[in-house]
């Protein structure tokens, strides 16, 4: 759950009232997410998932990155657009959660596309030459800053980068502060804001989404 979400649960009924259907798949995904995860609040949800959908929709990327896999969400949803050569390359470390992502995307109609790693974000990012159309990053936090540096050089001109939870349940308002994950975040607002290789937005939808284009 957001800031946002808790300061008014009504609205965010309001929204996702209003909003495209969820497909059957992702309904299942996340409920057997809340059902067997500890931590269900990570899965990106109903209303980020459209966005991550609609976006995909629109730029049709041959090549996805995706840093966080969890449970799969987020991965299904960036399929809906993909090119029907294109590929999906998602991440995570835990292998003990690995089975449900696994599970749903075999039963996707995109399962093919979707190259799932269990493998650390920034030794795959300095061994790889790929270039990526389009990338979102919903991961260890107090590595958003160090992801920034190293997917630069994996864009062109054209891609989009997302990373998630960027307003940090308001933290990012604080002068000083001392949470380690709040800094990096507030650090990587900053570098963003201030490189000229991109435009970019932060989107207040959930706990916020940086949202980027490489000029």
């Amino acid at each position: 759950m957001s800031f946002f979400e808790e300061k008014n649960p009504e609205m965010d009924r309001y929204l996702e009232n209003h909003a495209s259907s969820e497909p059957e798949i992702l309904k299942k995904l996340r409920r057997e997410t809340y059902q067997k995860t500890t931590q269900p609040h990570m899965i990106s949800g109903y209303q980020q998932g459209r966005l991550l959908t609609m976006v995909s929709q629109m730029i049709q990327p041959k090549n996805i990155l995706e840093i966080g896999t969890f449970t799969g969400y987020a991965t299904l949803c960036l399929t809906a657009g993909l090119a029907k050569d294109g590929k999906i390359t998602t991440l995570d470390v835990n292998e003990d959660l690995a089975y449900l992502p696994r599970k749903y995307f075999a039963e996707s109609e995109y399962s093919n596309q979707i190259d799932f790693k269990l493998q650390d974000a920034k030794e795959f990012l300095r061994n790889t030459d790929e270039i990526f159309d389009l990338v979102f990053i919903d991961a260890d936090k107090e590595k958003y800053a160090e992801y920034f540096k190293l997917i630069k050089p994996r864009t062109k001109s054209g891609s989009v980068v997302m990373f998630d939870n960027v307003l940090w349940y308001g933290k990012v308002l604080e002068e000083n502060p001392k949470q380690k994950s709040t800094q990096i975040i507030k650090e990587l607002n900053d570098s963003v804001a201030k490189d000229d290789d991109f435009e970019n937005l932060i989107l207040p939808l959930r706990d916020g989404v940086n949202f980027l284009r490489r000029k």
